[in-house]
């Protein structure tokens, strides 16, 4: 490989960390309120409203029907009103962010409802309100499947973003077609999955090792 393909080749692997960074990021922020609304405004939670939990399941189910090819193309034109632009990395991390959340959301919610609901009803009866209720148990509870679903949200938006390189996003799936599918750099296609490989076992060592450590039932 020439000195500058390994110079794009270091370029796109920031790219890609940058993506699935920030829009996990996004998806941890926005994914786990929506995760605790779903469980909390279900029968018998602890702010039950089936009206409100049937049209945020719908909403979320919605937005996870898309797969996410079309749902890049549908929102360019709200990326190029957020970020001002439709390619590019930074364009790339408003529809990665707006698919990996809901599904997060899901992933969130099935860790939530696993929490022992003998601990909500005696926080309940100490007089714990809602707030206490999802500070005190419910998150630390679920803690562990809560990181353990954003490692795996983290992993599938390793191949998202690669995705989003087909249309312009930049990052490892950009230089994989760009230069090893239509270059015929057989060299790059090999470095790609190399580091898509190693990257994608990082993260899932990094968060078994923090599952570990947060699971006290071990």
């Amino acid at each position: 490989m020439s000195p500058v393909l390994f110079e794009l080749l270091l370029r796109s692997i920031w790219e890609t960390v940058l993506m699935t960074g920030a829009s996990g990021l996004i998806s941890l922020v926005f994914g786990l309120p929506l995760g605790l609304a779903l469980v909390a405004t279900d029968r018998g939670g602890i702010a039950e409203n089936l009206w409100v939990n049937r049209i945020l399941g719908a909403l979320i189910n919605g937005f996870r029907s898309v797969p996410f090819i079309i749902l890049l193309v549908a929102l360019i034109p709200v990326t190029r009103l957020i970020v001002g632009t439709s390619i590019g990395t930074w364009a790339a991390i408003v529809p990665l962010s707006i698919a990996a959340t809901p599904y997060y959301a899901r992933i969130a919610e099935v860790s939530l409802r696993e929490v022992d609901h003998g601990l909500i009803e005696a926080a309940r009866a100490m007089g714990g309100n809602r707030w206490t209720i999802v500070r005190e148990v419910l998150v630390p509870e679920a803690l562990p499947g809560i990181v353990a679903g954003f490692t795996v949200t983290l992993v599938t938006l390793v191949g998202a973003s690669a995705m989003a390189g087909a249309i312009g996003a930049g990052g490892l799936g950009d230089l994989a077609i760009r230069y090893g599918y239509q270059r015929f750099e057989t060299s790059v296609m090999v470095a790609v999955v190399v580091v898509l490989i190693v990257l994608v076992c990082g993260i899932q060592w990094i968060g078994d090792r923090l599952v570990a450590r947060l699971d006290h039932r071990g």
